[in-house]
């Protein structure tokens, strides 16, 4: 759905818009001269190999995932390619606010337009191909941003072709509904300014969004460049240039002069500024729930605890005295364990279930579990006091002792912890995602089945008390 409003946002830019209209042309010529349905069937087809291009797209990724069932993950933690898809996508963004236009080479758009002046489908096919290479300045940025950000979601390739389903259909919709029903072109408005600034918004949008690529890459390698308070302030700095810019008062390359600004633009860049300013508090320690998992945690921050408490250090040096051994405080202060056997072997003692969390330091999904859901006093209550945590990054970098290091049975070495635990997930609960919870008795059986992402607070509660009840039974 992302990918298809997406692409649906940018049939509306300078690249694509006016293309509907001479394309449509050429199939209501084709009605005209007497064959309504060889013109239709056509427009049909045209829409087809649109969308079918850009699924083929992600076809090679299902080879990679075969290769190994984590490599997509591993891509979507490792720090450097994080910054480099940080890189690429200010650079698109910059590009779609005006500074320079990004094309495919000229040479090779001639080439396949020329081919698509062959009849029948192998024309119709190139013709779909050389609207793909044409409308490149434009959708390229936002088809980055899609395969970028469903390679870093756990549905992996397979979601992939999803999002890249929805792209081709957002792409191919307008040329087929109204090739099919020419009446509804009346309707549509004509070519003007407007179009450069819905290019201009993506823009905005866009290198928002690039920052998070690089906040990845600073939680994964723990440098602390990029913290909750600085990615926040860099948002409110962005949407607040949206809102000026929608407002009129910043104009910049490709705009059209300006006399009065549109009912839309204003409640759009209304829309802007009162996301800035929700942001605000957000500087100062608000949890921010409309964003939660986005930006990072409250506790990767310059002042976990707020603006103007005391340091987080000083707060916790006596509770901490009273940490079981090995165990560390997880968010808001849940007693947890980063190690499996650790982990056990205290649940034993207590003799309370295990609650497994697998888990990451870049997992969105994650963040909003424990921001929503752990947070509810209702939730919060059982992980304090009935069961005992054992959270598992599997993005955990830190090295495995050498006598730890071992090989897996389809010969991949698992040398640091992040890899151990994430063959554990894949080995044992044949699972690959984040968040994945167990509830485990102390013979390391589970308790009820296993579940995901669950953002609705009673039914994660329900679960939880089904567990902890079968284990005192």
């Amino acid at each position: 759905l992302p990918s298809l409003f997406a692409r649906n946002f940018l049939t509306l830019t300078p690249c694509v818009f006016p293309i509907i209209v001479m394309t449509i042309s050429l199939f209501l010529k084709q009605s005209a001269s007497g064959d309504k349905k060889k013109g239709r069937f056509n427009a049909l087809m045209y829409g087809f190999f649109i969308v079918m291009i850009y699924v083929l797209i992600s076809l090679p990724f299902h080879i990679f995932e075969g290769i190994s069932e984590d490599v997509f993950y591993e891509v979507s933690t490792n720090p450097y390619l994080n910054l480099f898809f940080f890189a690429v996508f200010t650079i698109f963004a910059i590009s779609f606010l005006g500074a320079f236009e990004i094309t495919i080479p000229s040479s090779l758009a001639n080439k396949v337009d020329n081919a698509s002046n062959k009849g029948g489908l192998i024309g119709i096919f190139f013709m779909a191909l050389t609207l793909i290479i044409v409308s490149f300045s434009c959708t390229g940025p936002a088809l980055g941003l899609v395969i970028g950000g469903a390679l870093s979601t756990d549905g992996g390739a397979t979601l992939l072709t999803i999002a890249m389903l929805g792209f081709g259909i957002g792409l191919a919709f307008p040329f087929m509904i109204f090739a099919l029903f020419p009446s509804m072109m009346g309707n549509l408005p004509k070519s003007g300014g407007w179009l450069n600034t819905v290019k201009v918004v993506f823009g905005f949008i866009e290198l928002a969004l690039a920052f998070k690529f690089f906040s990845m890459a600073d939680l994964v390698m723990d440098w602390h460049i990029l913290e909750r308070e600085t990615f926040i302030a860099i948002w409110v700095a962005l949407f607040i240039g949206l809102a000026l810019y929608l407002f009129g008062k910043i104009t910049l390359p490709h705009d059209s002069p300006l006399s009065h600004i549109s009912v839309g633009r204003l409640l759009l860049g209304i829309v802007s500024l009162t996301f800035a300013i929700y942001l605000i508090p957000g500087l100062w320690g608000a949890p921010l729930n409309v964003i939660s998992g986005f930006p990072p945690p409250m506790s990767y921050s310059e002042s976990p605890n707020g603006v103007g408490a005391k340091n987080s250090i000083e707060l916790t040096t006596a509770a901490s005295e009273k940490l079981p051994e090995h165990a560390q405080y997880g968010p808001h202060k849940i007693v947890a364990f980063h190690n499996y056997d650790e982990g056990l072997a205290y649940a034993k003692k207590v003799n309370k279930p295990v609650l497994i969390d697998f888990t990451g330091v870049t997992c969105v999904n994650c963040r909003r579990m424990e921001e929503l859901v752990w947070a509810k006093p209702e939730i919060l209550s059982i992980l304090k006091n009935d069961v005992v945590l054992i959270s598992l990054y599997v993005d955990d970098r830190k090295e495995l002792p050498k006598d730890e290091v071992y090989t897996t049975k389809s010969g991949k070495e698992i040398t640091t912890y992040g890899k151990k635990w994430s063959d554990l997930a894949i080995t044992k609960y044949k699972a690959n995602i984040q968040p994945y919870y167990i509830l485990m008795a102390h013979d390391e059986s589970n308790l009820n089945q296993p579940v995901g992402y669950t953002p609705d607070v009673v039914e994660y509660k329900n679960w939880l008390q089904d567990g902890i009840s079968k284990f005192k039974k």
